[in-house]
């Protein structure tokens, strides 16, 4: 998915993980803004990997559930996510993802999301 949105992997530590995609008009809604579920994919997929930095080697992650704030129009050229982990757990990680409009180098901060991420064995 992350493919057929362009996106790119920005920064990466423990922790912690930006990940950002150009605003294009295939995903946009009826008025032109990045549509909400860009935002989603975005913050949803940086918070797994954020995820994913703090877990047992032998391990992936999946969402076990998570939540959206839409706090403005996601106008721009790109979209950014930071996700991040709010507390490391063996058997649940909660997390958080920031995503921001970027316009001009101004950037927007358009929504929120905070979740639940499961590791499970490889």
């Amino acid at each position: 998915m992350m493919t057929t949105l362009n996106a790119q992997l920005d920064g990466i530590e423990k922790g912690r993980v930006e990940i950002s995609a150009p605003i294009v008009p295939e995903f946009a809604q009826q008025q032109g803004h990045a549509h909400a579920a860009l935002s989603f994919a975005l913050g949803d997929t940086a918070a797994g990997y954020a995820a994913l930095t703090c877990a047992p080697p032998d391990h992936e992650v999946v969402t076990a559930e998570i939540k959206i704030n839409m706090l403005a129009p996601g106008r721009g050229d790109r979209l950014k996510a930071i996700g991040r982990v709010l507390k490391p757990g063996r058997r649940l990680i909660v997390v958080a993802a920031d995503i921001y409009a970027i316009s001009d180098g101004a950037e927007t901060h358009v929504a929120a999301l905070q979740g639940t991420i499961v590791p499970v064995p490889v």
